[in-house]
């Protein structure tokens, strides 16, 4: 039987802006099922990593899949969520309207009764006929949850997901991370938050200066003490 296909695979990928290497010879793999949290300080290379999964851009060198595709590739596309720094909504849609528009353009069955249930789910049903921009930050925040996890993707790509989410929508994030783990998807989750990215995790990656410098099982020992992951794998360390 052949082995099971990789949710994400990077082989030897190197990233440069100008001449400096955001990432260097990185090579690491994802399985379904398992949360990677990739650590690392500002500037480590976290987001350019998560970029290059995403498909929003092209290696310098080495190769990116996702569960075999090349990550631009619409197959691709359709089996990712993605939470990245903004909450990637039309302000002049409402919460209703946006998340059937997105169900199409997955090509969820019932967008619109799926759109509905998911609004629900996040605490929005009531507010489903009012155009975004009158939501406050949180409510575009649990929208944009529910935008990243409408249509049961296969890959889930969380780019500093817990950054300047309030209480609520932090909850829900963890709960819907524990079903989608439940369910077989496979999550890239990055962040310099340690405990909250530890909790789910299963395999944790350290970045450093564009560079992997540990990648290996998140320890009971990690969750009890966030900050061992940097005493004995970083510079310095």
């Amino acid at each position: 039987m052949a082995p099971a296909q990789a949710a994400v695979r990077l082989d030897g990928v190197s990233q440069y802006f100008g001449d400096f290497p955001a990432l260097a010879e990185v090579s690491l793999e994802v399985e379904a099922g398992q949360c990677l949290a990739l650590i690392g300080r500002n500037g480590a290379g976290k987001t350019t990593l998560l970029r290059l999964v995403a498909g929003f851009a092209r290696p310098a060198r080495g190769r990116v899949a996702i569960l075999g595709e090349d990550p631009r590739s619409e197959a691709a596309r359709r089996r990712m969520g993605f939470i990245g720094h903004g909450a990637a909504v039309y302000d002049e849609f409402s919460g209703l309207e946006n998340l059937e528009l997105f169900g199409r353009l997955y090509g969820v069955r019932e967008p619109r009764r799926a759109a509905a249930g998911w609004l629900e789910r996040v605490g929005l049903a009531a507010a489903r006929h009012a155009p975004v921009r009158e939501y406050s930050r949180g409510m575009r925040q649990r929208l944009s949850l529910a935008r990243a996890f409408l249509h049961d993707p296969a890959l889930l790509l969380l780019d500093e997901p817990f950054t300047a989410l309030d209480d609520r929508a932090v909850r829900i994030l963890q709960s819907l991370l524990r079903e989608a783990l439940e369910r077989g998807a496979a999550v890239l989750l990055s962040t310099h938050q340690l405990r909250e990215a530890l909790e789910p995790a299963s395999r944790v990656a350290l970045l450093e200066r564009g560079r992997l410098a540990h990648l290996g099982a998140r320890t009971p020992e990690m969750l009890a003490d966030p900050g061992l992951l940097y005493a004995r794998y970083g510079e310095g360390g």
